[in-house]
């Protein structure tokens, strides 16, 4: 046999004894679970507007995915977020519309497995109308920030009531 086809065999069998002592060693995967339930039942269904966190983290850097609840007839107020975000309609008929002024007659209605995507700064608002709930899921990089803006007719700026009021 020639010395350079001994020297291949040779290093075959070293790559394949160094593979096998690693996945050998390589520690135990925890098994594969999904981090949110089909059902979305995590979700308290007796609270209005609920934010499950998927993956990542919102206010730290890199990639987050969340899912949030809208109850029926419950809706965001006028906002934007300061980066890019992705939402996809998982369940029911997603409203929405753009703008600081609240109006909900005017917003538009995006179906389930819909898709939507708001650019950093985008004034919105959205949610659930009529009896229906509504879960979305929003991608986008970290840290992101939520900035309220809803001002009414006549361009005063509207304060959210206390809760119990």
């Amino acid at each position: 046999m020639s010395r350079a086809r001994l020297l291949m065999l040779g290093t075959a069998a070293l790559s394949m004894f160094v593979t096998t002592a690693m996945v050998a060693q390589a520690p135990a995967r925890p098994p594969v679970k999904p981090l949110v339930d089909a059902d979305n039942k995590r979700m308290n269904p007796d609270q209005g507007l609920v934010s499950t966190t998927v993956f990542g983290d919102p206010t730290k850097p890199g990639i987050y995915v969340i899912r949030n609840r809208f109850a029926p007839g419950v809706t965001s107020r006028p906002h934007f977020h300061d980066q890019d975000r992705f939402v996809t309609v998982i369940k029911g008929t997603w409203w929405t519309d753009e703008g600081d002024v609240f109006r909900p007659d005017k917003m538009v209605p995006i179906k389930e497995g819909g898709f939507m995507y708001h650019p950093a700064n985008y004034h919105h608002y959205d949610g659930s109308k009529g009896d229906e709930e509504v879960v979305v899921q929003i991608m986008g990089m970290g840290p992101v920030k939520t900035v309220q803006t809803e001002v009414d007719a006549a361009g005063n700026p509207v304060r959210p009531k206390p809760p119990g009021e």
